[in-house]
């Protein structure tokens, strides 16, 4: 294994606290929302991290599997992670929706994008078999 890049983060609060990466771009307050969702505009949670991270880490993985599917151009696509924050009576448990916008492929062409990309992508890897994971292929009509 060939270690491409490291990179490191510190909390100090936990979930009511403060994030900041080694090299600074992400420092953040940390604050959970309320029942509704709501939360302060100002600060973060784990799940939006999260969620930014997957979509990025997503979307790359099409990238990099697109020209061994034939496709030359992605176009203007993108990838939305929504992750939810759950509970049951064991404790608490993520759940993951990602819905990838490929705009110039067809739908099996699409279906086989993101399949191939949920096989190499480290964000899903890393959750295979631990949370649930929903794909979803968004077309134009």
């Amino acid at each position: 294994m060939k270690t491409i890049f490291k990179t490191k983060a510190t909390n100090k609060g936990g979930r009511s606290g403060h994030v900041k990466s080694e090299e600074g771009p992400i420092d953040f307050g940390i604050e959970m929302p309320d029942a509704d969702g709501n939360a302060d505009n100002e600060k973060t949670n784990p799940e939006q991290l999260f969620a930014a991270a997957y979509a990025t880490c997503f979307a790359g993985a099409i990238e990099a599997i697109a020209p061994s599917h034939g496709v030359k151009d992605l176009g203007d696509f993108s990838v939305t992670a929504t992750i939810s924050f759950n509970k049951e009576e064991e404790g608490f448990f993520l759940g993951a929706v990602l819905d990838a916008y490929l705009p110039t492929v067809d739908k099996k062409k699409g279906e086989d994008l993101v399949n191939a990309a949920h096989e190499i992508c480290p964000y899903s890897k890393a959750t295979r078999d631990n949370i649930t994971v929903k794909l979803n292929l968004l077309l134009d009509e």
